[in-house]
């Protein structure tokens, strides 16, 4: 009954929170030249003939006339000048924003990381601030900058994006709009200069603005887009039926090497799921702080963070046994599903820890928690 009054009390305080952010409207896109920028600004256009008060936050036109074009005539917030390692740079100026007030900010580039010395380390973390002050944000990011796809990004272009906004970001937007082109008119625009400077256009055609690869970006950015409406739906239809709240825990040791794309599998779940996930640790007596190796230390950390920057609420345990420790964990935050990487050990190990996995399993069963297995 008390847990009812206290969910009740959350709920309702979440709406008052709601009520005075900002709306949050995000265009995404599958690769840069889709028309991100260029469908904001006609928005912006159409805002201030409607009378609202909208100004350009920041804009990146790419030197791309036809979107250089439509600024003309925006009310536009002047850049604040940085001077960095011998040059002179611009950044969005977040306090100018806020000290105005408008009632729309046009951003640009969610995933851009500010120059050092800046308030906020990343641009969606102004963004962010902006929302948190009441001030309506629209917003634009290519599908290959958010943090949980960083993996299938890298097999499909063989780039590793170094900058990457967290799931948890998106999650946020009430609103998630795609720009779509097929592949053979995108690789169009780039031949005809829309997109890059015609010294840039052949080493893109041999790399990034292959067919296969914008057809591959294309179906991870329609796919995400599904998922977020699936998710507002959820959330916001009166009178639909709810299945049951999910709520995932991927289990972390100091060994996994491959923690981070645990991490992010688990965070395309629980986005899936509209689900609050957790990361467990378990420390056992050898890994206690006076014992483990700062190696093992910093892995950990570095693991902590991005999860919860991903959205994951990070949970550590103290047992000498791993599986209690899971299973007590579990059970405090009602867990409804549970996250394991693929082991990898020998089958001598296999054999001797049989008995202990077993016991884990029926317990879980017990619980009518679900275990999957991430490779």
């Amino acid at each position: 009954m008390e847990n009812n009054q206290d969910n009740n009390v959350q709920h309702f305080l979440d709406l008052i929170q709601r009520s005075r952010r900002g709306k949050f409207k995000v265009y995404i896109g599958m690769s840069a030249g889709v028309g991100k920028t260029y469908r904001m600004l006609q928005e912006a256009h159409a805002l201030l003939r409607s009378g609202i008060d909208v100004k350009i936050g920041y804009i990146e036109t790419h030197n791309r006339k036809e979107t250089q074009d439509l600024i003309a005539g925006l009310p536009v917030i002047p850049r604040r000048q940085v001077f960095y390692r011998g040059k002179q740079l611009e950044e969005m100026d977040l306090q100018a924003a806020l000290t105005l007030r408008p009632e729309i900010v046009i951003v640009d580039e969610l995933a851009h990381s500010n120059i050092e010395g800046s308030k906020n380390e990343k641009r969606w973390q102004d963004v962010v601030e902006l929302l948190d002050a009441g001030i309506n944000v629209i917003t634009a990011v290519n599908i290959q900058h958010m943090e949980s796809l960083n993996q299938d990004v890298k097999e499909i272009t063989g780039v590793e994006v170094s900058e990457r906004v967290p799931d948890s970001v998106l999650a946020q937007a009430d609103e998630v709009v795609n720009i779509d082109l097929t592949s053979d008119e995108l690789i169009v625009r780039l031949k005809e200069g829309k997109i890059y400077t015609n010294d840039k256009i052949d080493h893109a055609l041999r790399n990034f603005f292959q067919s296969e690869k914008i057809l591959q970006l294309r179906e991870l950015a329609l796919k995400e887009v599904a998922s977020q409406v699936e998710r507002k739906i959820q959330t916001e239809v009166p009178g639909l039926m709810q299945a049951r709240r999910e709520r995932l825990m991927y289990c972390i040791s100091t060994n996994n090497d491959t923690a981070k794309l645990i991490i992010r599998k688990t965070a395309r779940l629980a986005t899936y799921y509209n689900a609050k996930w957790f990361v467990l640790y378990i420390q056992t007596p050898k890994e206690s702080v006076d014992r483990i190796g700062l190696a093992d230390q910093r892995h950990l950390i570095n693991n902590f963070k991005l999860a919860a920057q991903m959205g994951a609420e990070v949970v550590r345990v103290t047992s000498k046994v791993v599986a209690s420790g899971i299973v007590k964990a579990a059970a405090d935050k009602q867990i409804t599903t549970l996250c394991m990487g693929k082991p990898h050990i020998s089958l001598l190990s296999i054999i001797l820890k049989t008995a202990t996995f077993n016991q884990l399993l029926v317990t879980l069963g017990k619980m009518d928690i679900d275990l999957v297995i991430l490779s």
